[in-house]
């Protein structure tokens, strides 16, 4: 059985090495280490503070270590910045007890017999510096790294909101959102459900404006939770189950979800549906189908077929088929960065290519709804070659689609499309445009 701390740092260092996603590398780590829910939570807190101080640490941790951080085994590396974290962010911690252990953890975990004691003098050397101010060569190098973003996304965020805009989006990408879950309407009521929540230990709070909607902190496992096992909730964003609203799905209608897993699109469509109609649920990847079968057998929402489908081949069988279609489509995910902190240090030149994909996709699907049926095309990013200019697009080249405006709860009217920021809406930064097909 091994330690959060422990845990952590090989679970960072195989993010850093094999290009693991921290998420799901973590959940099973926590699992095959049979950690606690205590120290399941310190783990988590420790891999993503990392990962959302990665650029931060590193720049304080080069200014006290004399050999270049380049040079370290990964594992030390990792060690030294879990270390740095709960000496700089986590003020519950005894100093000693970071210090020691990532000291015992280089000890163990290096080929170089020097290593732990290279640990300890770093870290009581970063105890003993007053905390500097954070300097980079400009503005926006001083941003990247107080916030750890690399430069060309700081760069991207500041053309999109300006400095202080761009400064508030980082900040708010590095806080620790709640667990948004969306209640099942047709299995449970949001009264009744905070309720049994609140019994397990849970702390619950109704989202501000979305009805129906609950913000959770220390549930640990929902799967653990008997009210997640009846299918009273799922779990979804805010903004996610709002594109929903605005694509509007009625009861009786058919309902193509064309890039359905997780799934949340789905669910709260045959939610809006009051579970009748016909909705198919696809996805390229035969397991996330399996987990498609689970999420809906969980919520008792008959109306969804999973189905395997690339969402960019023609199915001749669906064209004009479909009262309402759904195209949340493969992006570069940089609006989520606040819950899943290593996407900002993806490799951005493989993104510059989504556009097309995303375009192919747009393309097909629209084939499949019906004359004054509905489009939805959604993203969560945040960059405008993925959202604006991809609708733009289509549009200068389907003239028998036209966008629609939609109203949604406390936001009003929107203009056919709307983006959700994390500072200004406190949701995942999300994009969404509803088109309709002319009758």
């Amino acid at each position: 059985m091994g330690s959060a701390r422990e845990t952590a740092v090989l679970t960072l260092a195989a993010c850093e090495k094999q290009g693991a996603w921290s998420d799901g590398h973590l959940k099973c780590a926590i699992r095959e280490q049979g950690l606690d829910r205590r120290d399941g939570a310190l783990c988590a807190r420790l891999c993503y503070g990392v990962l959302q101080n990665k650029l931060l640490l590193d720049w304080r941790l080069g200014r006290v270590c004399s050999m270049g951080l380049e040079k370290l085994e990964p594992k030390v590396l990792c060690a030294l910045r879990v270390g740095a974290y709960q000496l700089l962010f986590l003020d519950k911690i005894p100093p000693s007890a970071a210090v020691n252990e990532a000291v015992e953890l280089a000890r163990r975990h290096s080929r170089n017999p020097r290593a732990a004691g290279l640990v300890n003098g770093v870290l009581r050397a970063l105890l003993r510096e007053d905390a500097p101010e954070v300097k980079g060569k400009d503005e926006l190098e001083t941003l990247s790294i107080r916030y750890s973003h690399p430069r060309w996304l700081v760069e991207e965020f500041d053309s999109l909101l300006g400095l202080e805009g761009g400064e508030a989006l980082l900040a708010a990408d590095n806080g620790q959102p709640p667990t948004t879950a969306q209640v099942n309407g047709l299995r449970a009521t949001p009264e009744g459900l905070s309720s049994e929540l609140r019994e397990a230990g849970a702390e619950v709070q109704p989202h501000p404006w979305l009805e129906g909607c609950l913000l959770l902190t220390g549930t640990g496992d929902l799967e653990r939770l008997a009210t997640f096992r009846r299918g009273e909730f799922y779990v979804q964003d805010a903004a996610s189950r709002l594109a929903v609203l605005a694509a509007g799905p009625e009861p009786g209608q058919r309902v193509l979800d064309c890039c359905a897993a997780p799934g949340g699109k789905s669910f709260a469509a045959a939610i809006l549906m009051e579970n009748r109609g016909e909705l198919i649920s696809c996805d390229i990847h035969p397991h996330k189908i399996k987990l498609l079968e689970a999420g809906r057998d969980r919520l008792g929402l008959s109306v969804i077929t999973p189905t395997l489908q690339n969402a960019a081949q023609r199915r001749e069988d669906w064209a004009e088929g479909f009262d309402v279609v759904l195209t949340d489509v493969p992006c570069s995910g940089l609006g989520i960065i606040r819950k899943k902190p290593d996407i900002r240090y993806k490799d951005p030149e493989p993104l510059k290519g989504l556009p097309r994909v995303q375009r192919s996709i747009l393309d097909n699907c629209a084939q499949y709804v019906r004359p004054g049926g509905v489009l939805l095309y959604s993203t969560c990013t945040l960059l405008k070659r993925e959202n604006d200019a991809v609708v733009d697009g289509f549009l200068g080249d389907h003239s028998d689609f036209a966008p629609e405006s939609f109203v949604l709860p406390h936001l009003g009217e929107q203009p056919g499309r709307i983006t959700f920021w994390p500072h200004i809406h406190g949701t995942d930064g999300f994009f969404a445009a509803k088109l309709r097909r002319k009758g």
